[in-house]
């Protein structure tokens, strides 16, 4: 059979020597290519499908609830949620300024005040707060019996001379004792 068949037909329009071999493989061709495109379809299609139920059991939710609802529900739940940082961070400021005024240093020294006493039975307190405002309580023990003084001291300083242990016990409490 000849392929390259010549009709007057195909002559007047041009393509009279045409082979018919190469339209068969273009149609061929443009078969197996509408076969993938068509496979390729299906899957989009079913994942498409997959995808639309994922978003229905997202919007509707188990109950029927929309979306929209829980959605003003979680808005609610933040400004709850602000609200009580709020609250929060308005007790530690209060917590801190409270914190400034509790005695948080402290110095002891504990001494012989007699030499016929032992035991180190004598001290000396130094209680500061933040600030290094406070007091020192010197108690002193001997044979006759045990008798205590205080002292203030503000800014880290006193206006009534210190012994050598309250001296030292203050500058522990300080934290400059070298």
């Amino acid at each position: 059979m000849n392929t390259t068949g010549s009709s007057a037909f195909l002559d007047q329009i041009g393509i009279g020597s045409f082979d018919w071999g190469y339209l068969a493989a273009g149609i061929l061709g443009l078969a197996v290519l509408m076969l993938i495109v068509l496979i390729l379809l299906i899957v989009q299609i079913v994942k498409v499908n997959r995808l639309r139920k994922r978003l229905d059991r997202f919007v509707l939710g188990k109950d029927g609830a929309s979306l929209e609802e829980d959605i003003l529900k979680l808005f609610k739940d933040n400004e709850l949620l602000k609200e009580g940082a709020e609250k929060d961070r308005q007790d530690i400021d209060t917590i801190f300024k409270r914190l400034q005024t509790v005695y948080q240093k402290m110095g002891l020294v504990r001494y012989d005040a007699f030499n016929q006493m032992g035991g180190q039975l004598s001290y000396s307190l130094a209680l500061l707060d933040e600030n290094d405002n406070g007091f020192i309580i010197n108690s002193v023990h001997s044979t006759e019996g045990c008798y205590s003084y205080s002292k203030e001291i503000r800014n880290g300083d006193n206006s009534i001379s210190l012994s050598q242990e309250e001296a030292e016990a203050l500058a522990i409490a300080k934290g400059t004792r070298a």
